[in-house]
Parts: C-alpha cells; sequence; structure tokens
C-alpha cells in the first residue's frame, strides 16, 4: 500500500494540528504509512497544488465549505465528525479517511 496524504483543512489550521498528531500516531500503530498534515482554509488551494492530497477533512467549523470543495477538486472531500472532532478522536478520524479512500 502506497502512502496516504491525507490534509486536514480548519479556519485557522490550529485547532487541527492535536488531531493530526493523535491521527499520526494512531496510522503508525496501524502500520500504515501516512502523511498527515493541517492547513488553514485560505492556504488549501496551494497545499492541494504542491501536496497533492489523496483526501480532504474539513473541520465541522469550515464544513460550510464542502460543496465548494466538491466542485474544485478531483478528490473525495469530506465533514470530520463533529463529535470525534471534538473529542480530538485520531483513530476514528483516520479511520473515516481511510474507508473513504480505499
Amino acid at each position: 500500500m502506497s502512502e496516504k496524504t491525507i490534509m486536514l483543512v480548519c479556519a485557522a489550521g490550529m485547532s487541527t494540528s492535536l488531531l493530526v498528531s493523535k491521527m499520526q500516531k494512531a496510522a503508525e500503530e496501524k502500520g500504515i504509512d501516512a502523511k498527515i498534515f493541517a492547513t488553514s482554509a485560505s492556504d488549501a488551494d496551494a497545499k492541494i497544488e504542491s501536496e497533492h492530497p489523496d483526501i480532504l477533512m474539513l473541520g465541522p467549523q469550515v464544513g460550510y465549505m464542502l460543496d465548494d470543495f466538491k466542485n474544485r477538486v478531483s478528490i473525495p472531500v469530506e465533514v470530520i465528525n463533529m463529535q470525534d472532532y471534538g473529542m480530538m478522536n485520531g483513530p476514528k478520524v483516520l479511520d473515516q479517511a481511510l474507508s473513504i479512500i480505499d
């Protein structure tokens, strides 16, 4: 299995950094080769260009951008489950992303 690139998008890119580290840890524990990073909504387009993610995961606070992203990118775009996001449940969010890309 090749490396999966998962991009998280939130309003400022800050709140998701903790979630990124928890997802990365969960991926390592499962032996999954994943590159997971967060970016702000304003920087998302540049990151899509440079990083070529396999999936875009939107924080609940930018969930309203779902259709906009879906119309512009050719990769899956998903809103992170609000409860998992609130609990910073890295393994659950990782599973959500992987179940869509695989």
